[in-house]
């Protein structure tokens, strides 16, 4: 059974438990109405749905124009006399009232309150059904809300089915899930609603004959719409690959292994999907290129989440951000949701009731919650350069999985960056010394190798030749390193990180290992 009947059948109990009204928050209206209609004929019950557009109606079938309308009821004052009023067994299912539920429509609240009492000793139930959950102080203790989940991959499933038979006599379409084309589109398609999984389905088809499993990035680019319209998060396409991260081998091993994770194969063997890492280190050797990384490799929408933008002007209206945040987050779900350098979006939390009365603490603690209480398949990657900075909460086991720590790369670590760097500016790396470029970037982060190349390259371009090894060693000599300027820092991260984090490099990149390096060739 989905997880939304699992919901609907306890609809069903609050119904049969006389529950005066009850709030479901959905954005699957048709679906919803179906199921409600079936519940309420099982009971013997009339089924009745409202609008403002339309008044009260027969929940089904009456989107046709149909005289079973009544116009004199669009006014939800009007609608909720006649629920009181009317002596029939019967579910009435009011539709985004959620507008009417404010301080400035008082008299809706207050009406509604009354259609609480009148109803309780009743066999008829007022059913709201909305896409946000808007529900006065005044109401609170009387409504039961349920939020209904987004279809599951077997709905998905059974959509395609119903797709393929729709269009198998159609010489211009193919329709081609052979494999792990299927799984890899279902699985993609979890956090939309079934209608717009149907549109986008149609718009693959539609655009080059073909449904299959490459239709994939379709699916992804639906979701970046509706992370759009928030303002909250930003979808960010990645690009990047693992062939452009050098090193942090133990990172990638670890990441590679969870890339099936929030499958359905993966539920089946009884696996929970993963939560998230932090990402611990000095700047510039990765972190966050390792965050959009891995969004390719598991073929998952990246929302970067840019703490700055909760913090609004009105009171409360920064928790309300976050919250919204989240939700938006875990309707795309599966995603990656990237918190960077959450170090300085959580800096003051310690002194937040002084600073802005509590604001932050309060963000900090919603953000919390939901890491320790979420069941979405929404993995969390988030950067930190200064762990002072960190508060404690956050490190506790249960909220992440891990905590990798991402040092400086040693020797043959910064040889990979080399080759990269050097690959991407259109050269080949075997026309390169990158032994002795390593030799003479210790203590180097790879962002930091990146800007020697490019510099050599702009040096190249001004004398009208090609770059070459000795330009390379000729900008490096020219770079004063992080490692250098902030030594101090980095040795207490270190110290931190070594009974604390898991390194992101294998053992023998050990933080003594890099000690010692740096000891000899600095």
């Amino acid at each position: 059974m989905s997880e939304f009947m699992s919901c609907m059948q306890e609809v069903e109990t609050l119904i049969r438990a006389r529950y005066p009204v009850i709030y479901l928050v959905t954005f699957e209206e048709s679906k919803t109405d179906r199921v409600l209609a079936r519940i309420a004929g099982g009971r013997n019950k009339k089924s009745y749905g409202w609008s403002f557009t339309q008044g009260i109606h027969p929940l089904i079938g009456a989107a046709d124009g149909s005289k079973s309308r009544t116009s004199a009821t669009k006014d939800p004052l009007a609608a909720l006399d006649q629920v009181m009023a009317s002596n029939e067994a019967a579910i009435f299912v009011f539709k985004d009232l959620h507008p009417f539920l404010t301080k400035t429509n008082f008299a809706v609240v207050r009406k509604l309150r009354e259609v609480i009492y009148a109803l309780k000793n009743t066999y008829k139930t007022l059913i709201v059904v909305s896409p946000v959950l808007e529900l006065p102080t005044e109401l609170e203790k009387d409504v039961a809300v349920l939020h209904l989940p987004l279809p599951s991959a077997q709905e998905f499933s059974e959509l395609l089915d119903r797709i393929s038979a729709e269009v198998k006599d159609n010489p211009n379409v193919k329709v081609r899930l052979e494999g792990g084309a299927r799984e890899r589109m279902l699985d993609a398609a979890l956090g939309l609603t079934l209608g717009e999984a149907e549109n986008v389905f149609a718009r693959a088809i539609v655009a080059d004959g073909v449904l299959d499993g490459n239709d994939v990035s379709a699916i992804l680019d639906e979701k970046r719409q509706i992370i759009g319209k928030s303002g909250l998060l930003e979808y960010y396409e990645a690009k990047e690959q693992f062939g452009d991260v050098g090193g942090l081998e133990n990172l990638k091993a670890w990441l590679g292994k969870r890339a099936h994770a929030f499958s359905s194969k993966a539920r089946a063997f009884g696996l929970p999907a993963p939560r998230g890492i932090l990402l611990l280190g000095v700047q510039g050797c990765g972190k966050s290129l390792s965050a959009k990384a891995v969004a390719r490799q598991w073929q998952l929408p990246l929302l970067r989440f840019d703490v700055g933008r909760m913090f609004g002007s009105l009171v409360g209206s920064s928790e309300e951000n976050m919250r919204k945040a989240i939700q938006v987050a875990e309707s795309v779900a599966p995603a990656i949701l990237w918190v960077d350098e959450i170090d300085k979006a959580f800096a003051g939390v310690a002194d937040s009731g002084a600073s802005d009365a509590g604001t932050s603490s309060s963000v900090f603690g919603t953000f919390l919650t939901w890491l320790s209480e979420k069941r979405s398949s929404v993995f969390v990657m988030a950067t930190a350069n200064n762990v002072s900075h960190l508060p404690p909460e956050l490190l506790r086991k249960g909220r992440l999985d891990e905590i990798f720590f991402v040092d400086l790369p040693n020797r043959s670590e910064r040889e990979e960056i080399f080759r990269i760097h050097v690959r991407k500016r259109g050269r080949s790396p075997d026309k390169f010394d990158v032994a002795r470029l390593a030799a003479s970037s210790s203590g180097f982060s790879g962002a930091e190798i990146e800007e020697a190349v490019i510099s050599a390259l702009y040096d190249a371009f001004h004398e009208n030749r090609d770059i070459t090894t000795e330009g390379v060693l000729t900008s490096l000599a020219e770079t004063v390193p992080l490692s250098r300027t902030m030594q101090e820092e980095i040795d207490r991260l270190r110290e931190w990180a070594g009974a604390r984090a898991r390194r992101a490099s294998p053992q023998d990149d050990s933080l003594n290992g890099a000690s010692s390096e740096r000891k000899l060739e600095v």
